[in-house]
């Protein structure tokens, strides 16, 4: 079932529009949330306070964060990320990222985001249980 968390949209300096949208959707088991937009310093505190909300209410289990719609995302946004995993992780959960844009995943590959947090190219392996120890 689709439903929509959150859509922000502000306007900063100039005439360009800021947009984040927060869907979230379960695929089979495994509850996802789908992230569309730009993560920056506009947006992220609904990201934050989503993300937040959405590792609450699903303590214990995995997690998907998938950024395929994501144009933007800077280094507060991984930390938000990063902060998502520790708290899933405190509770027996975890956090998987879903990335097929070459420029964001090579961004979280370059920054060692990707040794902290399992990012992934398809929602099959996003889904498939991690048989890699942590």
């Amino acid at each position: 079932m689709n439903r929509v968390v959150h859509r922000c949209a502000d306007r900063p300096v100039g005439s360009f529009i800021v947009e984040l949208n927060l869907r979230r959707t379960s695929v089979g088991s495994t509850e996802v949330l789908h992230v569309s937009g730009e993560i920056d310093l506009a947006t992220i505190p609904a990201f934050h306070n989503s993300l937040v909300r959405f590792s609450n209410e699903h303590r214990g289990a995995r997690l998907v964060v998938d950024l395929d719609g994501v144009s933007a995302c800077d280094d507060s946004a991984l930390g938000v990320l990063l902060g998502a995993a520790g708290r899933l992780r405190e509770a027996d959960g975890d956090l998987v990222v879903l990335c097929t844009h070459t420029v964001l995943r090579e961004r979280l590959f370059r920054t060692g985001f990707d040794r902290a947090v399992r990012v992934v190219a398809t929602m099959t392996a996003a889904v498939a249980p991690d048989t890699a120890p942590r």
